[in-house]
């Protein structure tokens, strides 16, 4: 047995990462409320489970989705979403997974209260209210989000070529104002310049 000690000891130490905490249940019951690590730890066989969590930061790609916005127009939209576990204890289940179907959720729910030329406007207002809301919904499970990002608004093409027309009808219908207002400051001017002539011609 003492010879066997040394090998026995080295079994239960158990080497976790700068970035990684150790969850360890003692017969099916977690020991502490705080996760350890990193470093060595002491994991007795048979007796302690321990499960390891990664702290880096995750991102998730959220597939594009059809979204009904709220003045009836169909879009695609993608993005995606940047989370971190800051509790390893809370998060010791599998949340990856839970995350990514809220990341899903979210973003259609919020857009769908928008109409498109507000999302086509304000991406960014958009994706700090996803972050707020996945940041709340997440909290418990010990998941923090730290950034939504709104990656790809894609429009049907007829609508597309509806807004660039409308597009050229305003830059058209600007012109002409520009140039009614140059004609009329013209117009001004050279009747000005009439009434100093024939004051001139006058005196």
């Amino acid at each position: 047995m003492i010879i066997t000690f040394p090998i026995s000891i080295w079994m239960c130490l158990k080497i976790i990462k700068e970035y990684e905490r150790a969850d360890v249940f003692q017969l099916g019951r977690i020991q502490a409320d705080k996760a350890k690590g990193p470093g060595l730890i002491l994991v007795l066989p048979r007796i302690d489970v321990f499960v390891k969590v990664d702290l880096q930061t995750v991102n998730v790609n959220i597939p594009p989705q059809e979204i009904l916005t709220r003045d009836s127009v169909t879009t695609q939209v993608d993005g995606v979403v940047y989370y971190r576990i800051y509790s390893a204890v809370s998060a010791v289940a599998n949340v990856h997974q839970a995350t990514f179907l809220l990341a899903q959720t979210t973003p259609r729910n919020v857009l769908g209260t928008q109409t498109l030329s507000q999302i086509l406007a304000g991406r960014e207002e958009i994706a700090h209210s996803i972050q707020t809301l996945l940041d709340d919904a997440t909290k418990l499970r010990g998941i923090q989000v730290a950034q939504v990002e709104i990656k790809d608004v894609r429009i049907p093409g007829q609508l597309q070529r509806s807004v660039a027309a409308e597009a050229e009808a305003t830059r058209e219908a600007r012109a002409r104002v520009l140039a009614a207002e140059g004609e009329m400051n013209a117009s001004k001017a050279l009747r000005a310049n009439i009434c100093i002539l024939t004051d001139k011609n006058l005196a």
